[in-house]
């Protein structure tokens, strides 16, 4: 069965892809009932492009951490257009050891252009954050699932999808780097996005075919269709994962980043 119900070229999916269709705390309240946001790094600051906290998925508590790019004006300014800064990654890597802890299961929503860029990011660490969120992921000896809801734009995004298993929303995209960065990088000429886009693979479909990612969800026109989806998928994958200890999870993760 093709999930994918039209046929959309790189570009254009890069362009849904950077749309404001879902915030993180839409599809938290969407998948979780329940849900208590815990906030701040323990070091120096909160960062409001992550919102992070606990929820019941059906019966099973489980820890929720998405990265949101805001919809009003203010607000993308205040959340960098969704690029966490240090402080924001080391919530969440605060968040999964409490979840470590504590035996809940992990997931992550991500829709970033990439880590923030600033100087002061770089003051703060941003290298270091991004690091070490992708080693503690690895070591993590609960199930952790990652779903792409968005752009998935570079380390930014790998440091919450050093998954058990990565999803993508259809209309979403996944790589290294932007397309305008490749361009400008390889041709010296950003203008060559869409051409870029194309030789990127980032595409849901490129990635599944590529074993990169386990699993697409196909766009719904309903949000609580979507939702839905969302949480029988996550309940089924989790029950799958739910007789595996700490030891067989880290193995399996370690094995699925190998075979890159």
């Amino acid at each position: 069965m093709n999930i994918f119900k039209r046929e959309l070229t790189a570009a254009q999916t890069v362009k849904l892809a950077r749309e404001d269709r879902y915030t993180a705390r839409q599809l938290i309240d969407g998948i979780v009932s329940d849900f208590f946001e815990l906030h701040g790094d323990r070091q120096s600051y909160d960062d409001p492009s992550i919102i992070g906290g606990i929820g019941f998925l059906g019966e099973t508590p489980v820890t929720i951490i998405g990265i949101d790019k805001g919809l009003e004006f203010a607000e993308k300014v205040q959340k960098h257009n969704g690029s966490p800064l240090p402080s924001g990654y080391r919530k969440a890597q605060r968040l999964m050891a409490q979840a470590a802890k504590f035996n809940r299961p992990i997931i992550t929503l991500i829709n970033t252009p990439g880590a923030y860029p600033g100087k002061e990011a770089e003051e703060m660490g941003q290298g270091q954050a991004i690091a070490e969120s992708i080693l503690q992921s690895m070591q993590l000896p609960v199930p952790v699932i990652a779903i792409v809801y968005g752009e998935g734009g570079s380390g930014g995004a790998l440091a919450l999808a050093t998954a058990n298993e990565v999803w993508m929303f259809e209309h979403a995209t996944y790589s290294v780097l932007s397309p305008e960065g490749f361009a400008a990088i390889l041709w010296k000429d950003a203008s060559r996005s869409d051409e870029a886009a194309e030789l990127l693979g980032l595409t849901p479909k490129d990635l599944l075919s590529n074993g990169v990612i386990e699993k697409v969800i196909p766009d719904q026109k309903r949000f609580d269709r979507l939702a839905g989806m969302l949480r029988t998928e996550l309940v089924n994958t989790l029950t799958k994962y739910h007789n595996l200890n700490g030891d067989s999870l880290i193995a399996q993760r370690m094995e699925r980043f190998n075979k890159f």
